[in-house]
């Protein structure tokens, strides 16, 4: 049987899924024994255990029931409430992490892929300012960050399609210096051989095929997958009646977009007209 390998770094959800499924494995019960002395299905426990959905208060202290652990799952699951990790993005990290190619669009900020260290950084110490997240849970965002950015250095690389709205680069972020070295870092990221990069200017208007951020995977059977996200959780779409429409949508927007040629010297102008 295959198995899912769950990286308990990965964030706290996947610190909760892997240890339900240690206390399980102790046990000698299968997903569908577990679920059925909880009061839940066998696809409840497999989707808990591989971070597809996150444990509520109820089902962590009902596991810690029937597992005799005292409070000690409901205690843990407290920390996946309080993760600045959307629920469902872990799955998608997942797939992101072994895919074949990866295409991106973004609108008025740089996908983090292809965000510098001082870029991230001035992007979640905005979020702490604000209160929308605890220094903490910034730097559980930026360490996952940079475990996404290392599997971009894989053998074979992945081929990577990045289309940015012209907003991603007229959009200041953490003053002159972080802008010019995040500049430096498209233009570095464009001369890769594994990756295609342009921008969408303004003047698309209405030919620009999205409103919002898009993310498509392609996984080395072919399989394509698609990654989109509400202000409360992300969604992984893996069905091609909804997928093949972003796709073709995507094919669109590259044929609109300006060439990469064109997109690096937008932004070598932008660089020269920088303080």
């Amino acid at each position: 049987m295959n198995r899912k390998e769950l990286n308990p770094e990965e964030s706290p959800i996947a610190r909760f899924g892997l240890r339900l499924r240690q206390l399980r494995d102790e046990r000698g019960w299968t997903q569908d024994e577990l679920g059925a002395r909880m009061g839940c299905s066998g696809s409840h426990i497999s989707a808990v255990e591989t971070g597809r959905r996150s444990p509520t208060p109820h089902f962590a202290a009902s596991a810690d029931k029937v597992l005799g652990t005292g409070d000690r799952l409901e205690r843990q699951s407290e920390a996946v409430r309080h993760t600045a990790i959307l629920e469902g993005f872990t799955e998608y990290v997942a797939q992101e992490v072994k895919a074949a190619e990866l295409r991106l669009f973004e609108l008025g900020i740089v996908p983090g892929l292809l965000q510098t260290p001082h870029y991230a950084e001035a992007i979640t110490t905005g979020a702490v300012r604000r209160g929308a997240i605890t220094a903490h849970q910034a730097e559980e965002r930026l360490t996952l960050l940079r475990s996404r950015q290392a599997s971009l250095e894989r053998t074979p690389a992945p081929l990577v399609f990045a289309v940015l709205d012209e907003s991603c680069l007229h959009r200041r972020v953490g003053g002159p210096g972080v802008m010019d070295a995040q500049y430096a870092r498209l233009v570095a990221f464009a001369e890769l051989p594994s990756t295609v990069f342009q921008i969408a200017p303004y003047e698309l208007g209405e030919r620009r095929s999205f409103d919002l951020p898009v993310t498509l995977l392609t996984l080395a059977d072919r399989s394509h997958l698609a990654y989109s996200e509400s202000a409360q959780q992300g969604r992984l779409e893996r069905d091609m009646r909804f997928v093949q429409p972003m796709l073709t949508a995507y094919h669109q927007l590259q044929a609109e977009a300006l060439s990469q040629a064109a997109s690096v010297a937008m932004i070598e102008n932008l660089r020269k007209g920088a303080p």
